[in-house]
């Protein structure tokens, strides 16, 4: 979904477009482009990789083009290649369009434009809409019937033919002033200028040019002209809005419009996310080549080497990201874990065993009880025979710490700078590292086949897009939902499997940012004490995702309902037994279960979020917490 920017107007429209870009840039991309319209042809030029290599290829050409849009992309459908990167094109190359989001019925009208000789270059989703544009337009001519709007109206066909969330940009060469915008599920803004117009898929794109923006909602699309704006529905009646005026000041805009760190750290997550793929992953692995992990860490062998068994020593919610990693660990590498708190570990270690890795996990580096046990442990080990050598990895987000100073070797989890004291994109990221840890032990151990080993990637790499799609669907609902709980005192957070630590993450932000009290529970324990807690005034938070324990939460939550608690639902999306069992959901793209922490855990923070600031708390700086705990 990345970066989308659009002008029309008087003034060049390469230089706004790839400014526009590079305020975008935080997203996340791999490749990048701009079409323009100029002298009744379309100029696009796109590049992989970073924004540079774009401008450098535009430099090359003098374009005045007044009309144009460009395209951060990170790939989703089709590698990252220049031929996939946006923005695409019909067969005839009259019409250009930029996508954020996923069309998830692309395949059945690729298929459909392919028998009616149309011919595609990508292997990417988007394709299929200036395709489908170019199509409605071809049909108008054949009916010899040229309607004023009719760019207009070849979108607004072609985006009711389309499923899934997306935003998008268009332009034609036989359109030259006019700029198409379309959004369903995925964000999309107009700023207004002094005879010029702009698109752009986040704010801070805008707000050098103008403070009058005006968000389109889901089913609205918009044609933007040098005289002005038309904001019409999906069924093409034309509608009255307004721009409302940004107020932004330097602290809103080192925030980038969002009210609080934390909300800004939330929508950061697909960017980190994206940052952890490419940093870990090998693009270039080939699934028969027995000698290349499609991992790299670049953790030395000797690390791994005859290892029998994990510890992993950590705090707060870095513990909960240990207990997924013991998971994954135990699961793919098929290697015995154990989570120790390390505050706990410094007092009472477990005995030492042979070929043991110690895993220190902290976001900071800095945390006094994670360090002091892992030194404590490297003074135990040394000096004892060989199988007892001190082999210790660290997982942070500031690899120049004193963590960095103690381990052999570091996993960075390239989240970037994290201000709000409640962790979220940090969490993420250090999951992403035990995914990439478990996946290169796996494939050293050869615990899982190759088929397995691509399934699990091609669904990792899907993950940003679907976090993205959480954010843009789920966010309003859940501010909106948030009220209900204004007097709340308690909450329960039931999970089971590789989820009942997403269930004691998402009590522990809510804890931490509102004040309320709540437990996290694995599902199946809830008959054994804590159901006693139920009644109408304490709601429960269960996490039901399709897989091996999906039928068991189900039943452990009709227990709960039965005692007249109010139900939260964490789902797939479209799941009808989970919305018979529940009273309230957050639903998540559909994804399997061995993934489903990446996604469960984002609807959770943004519910902590907005009790929080319904409450009028200090959601970035709550009290009696710091963000890095460097004291016992």
């Amino acid at each position: 979904m990345c970066g989308i920017v659009g002008y029309i107007g008087t003034q060049t429209a390469t230089d706004i477009l790839l400014a526009g870009l590079e305020k975008l840039e935080y997203r996340g991309y791999d490749s990048a482009g701009i079409a323009t319209v100029l002298e009744g042809e379309i100029h696009c030029v796109r590049a992989k990789g970073k924004l540079y290599n774009l401008r450098e290829k535009l430099e090359r050409e003098v374009n005045p083009a007044k009309l144009g849009i460009g395209h951060t992309r990170w790939a989703t459908h089709g590698k990252p290649e220049e031929y996939n990167a946006h923005p695409h094109m019909d067969s005839a190359m009259r019409v250009a369009v930029v996508q954020n989001g996923i069309i998830e019925n692309y395949r059945e009208l690729r298929e459909e434009l392919k028998e009616r000789g149309h011919e595609f270059r990508s292997d990417t989703d988007t394709e299929v809409i200036p395709h489908l544009i170019a199509e409605f337009l071809r049909q108008e001519q054949l009916a010899n019937s040229q309607p004023t709007n009719s760019l207009l109206e070849a979108v607004r066909g072609t985006v009711n033919k389309l499923k899934g969330a997306f935003a998008i940009a268009v332009i034609s060469a036989d359109y030259p002033d006019e700029l198409i915008v379309a959004r369903q599920q995925a964000p999309l803004s107009i700023g207004f200028g002094q005879g010029e117009f702009f698109c752009a898929s986040d704010t801070p794109a805008l707000v050098p040019h103008t403070n009058a923006v005006l968000t389109l909602e889901n089913g609205e699309l918009a044609r933007l002209t040098p005289l002005g704006v038309e904001v019409y529905n999906f069924a093409g009646e034309r509608l009255k809005k307004y721009p409302r005026t940004l107020n932004w000041n330097p602290v809103l805009v080192e925030k980038q419009g969002f009210r609080h760190f934390m909300l800004k750290e939330i929508y950061e997550q697909p960017g980190v996310v994206r940052n952890c793929l490419e940093a870990y992953l090998d693009d270039n692995w080939n699934p028969a080549d027995v000698t290349q992990s499609p991992i790299n860490l670049g953790i030395s062998p000797e690390l791994y080497a005859d290892l029998e068994q994990i510890q992993i020593l950590a705090c707060g919610t870095s513990w909960h990201a240990g207990l997924v990693g013991k998971y994954l660990l135990e699961q793919l590498a098929g290697i015995p874990t154990m989570v120790q708190y390390a505050s706990e570990f410094r007092y009472a270690p477990a005995p030492l065993t042979a070929n043991t890795l110690t895993i220190g996990v902290t976001q900071s580096g800095e945390t006094a009880d994670t360090l002091a046990a892992l030194e404590m442990e490297k003074r135990r080990r040394f000096g004892q025979l060989p199988k007892y050598e001190p082999r210790l990895l660290g997982i942070t987000n500031r690899p120049e710490s004193s963590l960095g100073q103690l381990v052999n070797q570091i996993i960075d989890t390239h989240a970037g700078i994290e201000i709000g004291v409640a962790a979220t994109k940090t969490f993420v990221t250090q999951l992403m590292a035990f995914y990439g840890l478990a996946l290169d032990l796996a494939w050293r151990r050869q615990t899982l086949t190759a088929t397995r080993m691509e399934e699990i990637l091609v669904g990792l790499r899907q993950l940003p897009a679907q976090i993205e799609l959480i954010l843009e669907s789920q966010e309003r609902y859940i501010e909106e939902l948030a009220h209900s709980f204004a007097e709340t005192h308690d909450f329960i957070f039931l999970g089971r499997g590789i989820n009942f630590p997403i269930a004691l993450e998402g009590a522990l932000k809510l804890k931490e940012i509102s004040y309320i009290h709540a437990e996290g529970y694995p599902a199946g324990e809830m008959k054994h004490g804590p159901i006693a807690l139920l009644d109408a005034k304490v709601p429960v938070v269960a996490i039901a995702m399709p897989g091996t324990v999906y039928e068991k939460v189900l039943s452990n939550a009709q227990e709960a309902k039965a005692r007249d608690a109010r139900l939260i639902g964490v789902t797939p999306m479209n799941e009808h037994e989970a919305a018979e069992t529940f009273d309230d959901l957050l639903p998540v793209p559909v994804v399997e279960e061995l993934l489903s922490p990446i996604l469960t855990v984002i609807p959770l923070q943004l519910l902590a979020y907005h009790i929080a600031a319904r409450r009028g708390l200090d959601v970035d700086q709550p009290r009696n917490l710091a963000k890095s705990v460097t004291v016992e």
